[in-house]
């Protein structure tokens, strides 16, 4: 069956469905999901998420230069989806989302208590793709909750981390497998 080019990020899934939280020059913090998000080095450390250029979170990566990327797990889908809500520059999607925010420890935008990792970063440099933008952010704080680390590894079967397919549909990440051959 063919598909419309437009829509070949289906196939191209699941990509990891995150909250990126971010805080405006007023202090005010907001969160997004998004999916349109990667790593692109490790050394250095940088990733980059792809906007719309009229979201809030872009707005206010550019006011303060930070962003926390924060790994949701299956419990809080409904959460993550209640804050792609429009709502008003200022009102936090955290809080009407029912989230608790944390303090980041590198960065001014705060992290999601709730979520099962954090990925801080700060602005490297954007450049315009299309109808997004892509943002490169430099990873400066990672972290996790211990519940969802063994042997140094984070364990999927625990965290459950969504995975985003299109519109509402998503899929559970559940399971690890392995590569046999040498």
């Amino acid at each position: 069956m063919e598909i419309n080019p437009s829509g070949f990020y289906e196939i191209l899934s699941p990509r990891c469905a995150v909250l990126i939280s971010t805080v405006d020059k007023e202090g005010r913090a907001n969160a997004a999901p998004f999916s349109f998000v990667t790593p692109v080095s490790s050394n250095p450390p940088l990733l980059l998420y792809a906007s719309a250029p009229h979201r809030h979170t872009l707005a206010n990566t550019r006011e303060t230069g930070d962003f926390v990327l924060n790994i949701v797990p299956e419990g809080l889908l409904d959460k993550l989806w209640a804050c792609s809500q429009a709502l008003p520059k200022g009102v936090s999607e955290i809080e009407k989302a029912g989230l608790t925010e944390r303090k980041s420890q590198k960065v001014k935008s705060p992290s999601i208590e709730d979520c099962v990792g954090w990925i801080e970063c700060q602005l490297e440099f954007e450049k315009e793709a299309g109808d997004h933008i892509l943002v490169v952010g430099r990873v400066v704080h990672a972290e996790c909750k211990d519940e969802f680390m063994v042997k140094g590894e984070f364990d999927v079967s625990r965290a459950k981390p969504v995975m985003h397919i299109r519109g509402r549909r998503f899929v559970v990440a559940e399971r690890v497998v392995t590569a046999t051959v040498d």
